[in-house]
């Protein structure tokens, strides 16, 4: 892998152009692994956000070869402005790359890398929850995932499970072949893992992230907000889930309102919010349909030729 002088991240463009309820025109796409990601990625389909069908009987669409453990955990997938889906996933539980592919389909799919983010810390324990998007602005694509380097937080290196402590770290890239060094992207103060960024109609950032601090435990899903996605952020607010440990939140704007997905791993179920000014939110996990054993991964809005012919693979 080359490596090029570090760029300035900016205008990220955190998902497709949103709207609401689809009619026929495009269509929702949830994207998630099962057990512990062995067999791959895993595709659902939504028309309202809330009721969730499992494409190809629930088969993998993709199967893991890359890292040592070959995991397909956590995948994040993003349609790019060359109308090429683009996704990376966590491909191990200890190792030092994110994975990463191409798709003009979704059906058919470009030789899978395993892109080496932080082969430079030796004493590096992990790479997960990786993320992808569009920065509109520099014309460059953004990743960011979850590390925990030994030492390096030494306020918080006891507060989390098994002295796994994390930051966000970050790479960007146009061509994905050639990346920037890897940068400290957020640091809240606290062990923090699975951050989402989603920006606003009026221009500001959003993000969604798991405090996963388990003395005393936090485990829960928090937000920031910043004017450029760079930031500096502001402070993470209250918890917005419940009494429940939850993690993995992924976001869209449909009809108006919020909604973020997330799963309720301890519990074995996913759940969900709704909010109309991302304030006052509203539980509606009750109201979710969606298949059997989903673990957490991406939402997008897709052009509805490209779940046609996702479907007519039934």
């Amino acid at each position: 892998m080359k490596w090029i002088s570090m760029i300035t991240l900016a205008g990220l463009l955190s998902l497709l152009p949103l709207g609401g309820q689809t009619e026929g025109g495009a269509a929702y796409l949830f994207t998630s692994f099962r057990d512990n990601g062995q067999d791959g990625l895993h595709l659902a389909y939504s028309k309202d956000g809330l009721h969730w069908t499992a494409l190809k009987n629930d088969l993998p669409f993709l199967a893991p070869l890359v890292g040592g453990d070959k995991l397909m955990r956590d995948p994040c997938l993003i349609l790019g402005p060359d109308n090429v889906f683009h996704m990376v996933w966590t491909v191990s539980w200890k190792e030092k790359s994110v994975g990463i592919a191409h798709s003009k389909d979704l059906i058919h799919w470009s030789e899978q890398k395993a892109i080496p983010v932080m082969a430079h810390e030796a004493t590096v324990r992990n790479t997960w929850a990786p993320e992808i998007f569009y920065d509109d602005v520099k014309q460059q694509y953004l990743i960011f995932w979850a590390s925990t380097i030994p030492g390096r937080f030494p306020e918080t290196e006891t507060t989390g499970d098994d002295q796994l402590n994390h930051r966000i770290y970050c790479t960007t890239t146009k061509d994905f072949e050639t990346y920037t060094p890897t940068a400290l992207f957020y640091d809240p103060g606290f062990n923090v893992i699975d951050s989402t960024i989603v920006k606003k109609a009026d221009g500001e950032y959003v993000m969604f992230l798991k405090d996963e601090t388990r003395t005393p435990p936090q485990k829960n899903i928090k937000i920031a907000y910043a004017a450029k996605p760079t930031g500096p952020w502001g402070p993470a607010s209250e918890p917005i889930t419940g009494d429940y440990w939850a993690e993995g939140p992924t976001a869209i704007q449909i009809a108006g309102e919020w909604i973020v997905y997330f799963d309720k791993y301890t519990l074995h179920k996913y759940g969900a919010l709704r909010s109309k000014d991302l304030k006052t939110w509203e539980e509606v996990s009750d109201q979710l349909v969606y298949p059997k054993g989903m673990r957490h991964g991406s939402v997008l809005q897709v052009p509805q030729s490209v779940l046609d012919g996702l479907l007519a693979l039934e």
